[in-house]
């Protein structure tokens, strides 16, 4: 009865047919974890960046975005360990630096309407990024990275909170940022992922590519707080293929708010965000919060 229970919910939820799609779009990388000054490379030095992320299911959405009938609820909560290492190169007049993310995640569902309830803790999928560049101009900032998620995280077809996804993904991110006023009080900004899917493991399926933007308009108090308007928005472009993938393709959409603050004389940052879904399809609704943690050694 688990593995129909698990088929159902793989049949509704067919734009991610190769892992529970729970937080991403249909990929690795989680929409909302960037936000004010996501597309600003630091200066050279190491950082570590912690992103504790909480997402409450509401219900579940269909291919044309229609809720699943009966109660369908659940929670993700992830730590993402982010280490940066910005050096003194340079490449093509920006700085260049490295990253690596480790993310530890709890998955609890409850998608009592599928008759679907299971559980799950432990390491997700490594990501390994050997490129980032930034370029810094008077009034604006921009980005560009690669790297790739590994296929490191426990994973099995047959259980929806699994929290690995079961195959890898190439990410490469491009972004920027512009400053309104000289004083740098006022900005905007987008950071774009593109997602390329490998063979999902023990199968013949592969999750369609995917894109995103987070997008963000601050505003930079006297004290020094960052107050903004935040949102993300998540598309599938291609449909999986290989026997058993489903016509639907994911999508995300979201609006939020955060505020920021930095403090230069302990190389410490705080971030909170909260953003609420809608729109969606192929996937779980709910909203997300979001705490930040930047620390510059």
């Amino acid at each position: 009865m688990k593995y129909k229970n698990a088929i159902a919910l793989a049949t509704l939820l067919a734009g991610a047919t190769g892992g529970s799609p729970l937080l991403a779009a249909n990929g690795h990388y989680v929409p909302g974890v960037e936000g004010i000054d996501g597309p600003a490379v630091p200066p050279p030095g190491a950082y570590y960046r912690g992103y504790l992320v909480h997402y409450d299911i509401d219900n579940l959405r269909g291919g044309q975005g229609t809720k699943a009938p009966g109660e369908n609820t659940g929670e993700v909560t992830a730590l993402a360990n982010r280490f940066i290492w910005i050096t003194d190169e340079t490449f093509l007049g920006a700085s260049y630096g490295v990253e690596l993310i480790v993310p530890l995640q709890h998955t609890s569902l409850d998608f009592e309407g599928l008759g679907v309830r299971d559980s799950d803790s432990g390491l997700g999928d490594v990501f390994v990024g050997p490129i980032v560049l930034g370029w810094h101009g008077q009034q604006w900032d921009a980005v560009f990275a690669a790297g790739h998620w590994f296929d490191t995280a426990s994973y099995e077809p047959t259980e929806p909170a699994s929290i690995g996804k079961g195959y890898g993904t190439t990410m490469l991110t491009l972004g920027g940022s512009w400053h309104i006023d000289a004083d740098k009080r006022w900005s905007v900004s987008t950071l774009s992922r593109y997602e390329i899917k490998t063979e999902v493991e023990n199968s013949d399926v592969t999750p369609g590519n995917s894109y995103l933007i987070e997008w963000a308009l601050n505003h930079r108090l006297d004290s020094g707080l960052n107050v903004g308007l935040v949102g993300y928005e998540a598309w599938q472009f291609e449909q999986d293929s290989g026997a058993g993938a489903g016509p639907d393709k994911a999508e995300k959409h979201a609006l939020g708010a955060e505020v920021g603050y930095f403090w230069p004389s302990y190389g410490v940052g705080f971030n909170g965000a909260l953003y609420h879904e809608y729109n969606n399809k192929t996937g779980p609704e709910g909203q997300l919060l979001r705490l930040q943690l930047t620390k510059m050694f």
